[in-house]
């Protein structure tokens, strides 16, 4: 597989990155994961203002040429150079403060270079999951307070999905004061009263893509919905719960804790959203028929 990696394209056993790097030594950058299908990108635009947000909030800087277009230019690149042009495939985007000695807790001197890293791999979506509804447990949200930062500091989120894994579940809810914020990987959608329901974005979870295409569709297809906390209590009261996320879609839950939700089988608010989210995904990422 061809990556990028600091200007160049290369196989990827022969990209290396400086064990002074920052992202190695304090998970000191960001991140983007953007979906894409027959070669093309999804809601890039939304992944790209997120990165930007996240880099203000770092004070990471990235050199002129390597704007949003030069961006688009090199995942666009890997799609093709991978072979990635028919079906479903991601692409990886991390950027970090760079490498600088000696280490240091404050950051490297000015002009240090970012380290900028972009692949492109193949997705299988969990479709067969899907069909059948995902399991999940709940477990403390142990994060800082800036989840809406998108970073490659994810040791609470890794341990969190460990747990789940070491369960036998899909997906780890976080839970604060109480209050169920999202999953380790995921956004948390609930359906109360025949509308939807999900934790506002705010410092307590990441502001996800597809959580916010899915409630632009969720208005289009006249499903109400709201932002506002989500108690556990209600959690489990709730007629349905999904998640949403660029490599999941839509996908729901019909198990936590071992305690059945919504009858133990995927419901029609999550089934319906899904379907439009899937249509959008081939619309956008359909090609014109070549004149």
């Amino acid at each position: 597989m061809i990556v990028y990696l600091n200007g160049r394209y290369v196989d990827r056993t022969r990209a290396t990155v400086a064990v002074d790097d920052r992202g190695f030594l304090f998970g000191d950058g960001v991140y983007e994961v953007t979906r894409a299908r027959n070669g093309r990108l999804f809601e890039a635009a939304r992944h790209l203002r997120r990165l930007e947000r996240g880099l203000d909030a770092l004070a990471v800087a990235l050199p002129p040429a390597l704007d949003s277009t030069a961006l688009l230019e090199i995942s666009e690149r890997l799609l093709r150079d991978n072979r990635l042009d028919d079906g479903d495939a991601t692409v990886y985007l991390q950027i970090t403060r760079g490498s600088a000695e000696p280490r240091t807790h404050h950051f490297p001197p000015a002009g240090t270079p970012p380290t900028v890293f972009l692949s492109a791999n193949p997705l299988a979506v969990p479709d067969d999951v899907r069909a059948r509804g995902a399991t999940a447990i709940t477990t403390p949200d142990l994060r800082w307070e800036r989840c809406d930062l998108k970073t490659v500091q994810l040791l609470a989120n890794v341990l969190a999905k460990q747990q789940a894994v070491a369960a036998g579940a899909f997906e780890a809810i976080l839970v604060r004061d109480g209050i169920a914020t999202e999953g380790a990987s995921t956004n948390l959608l609930a359906v109360i009263d025949g509308a939807i329901r999900t934790h506002p974005a705010d410092h307590r979870i990441l502001p996800g893509v597809t959580r916010e295409v899915v409630l632009e569709l969720a208005t289009e297809l006249g499903v109400g919905a709201s932002e506002a906390p989500l108690s556990v209590r209600e959690l489990f009261g709730a007629s349905e719960l999904f998640l949403t996320g660029t490599t999941v879609d839509v996908m729901p839950v019909v198990q936590v804790d071992g305690r059945a939700i919504g009858g133990h089988r995927p419901g029609p608010v999550a089934r319906e959203l899904h379907a439009a989210l899937r249509a959008r995904l081939v619309r956008d990422t359909t090609r014109a028929p070549a004149l």
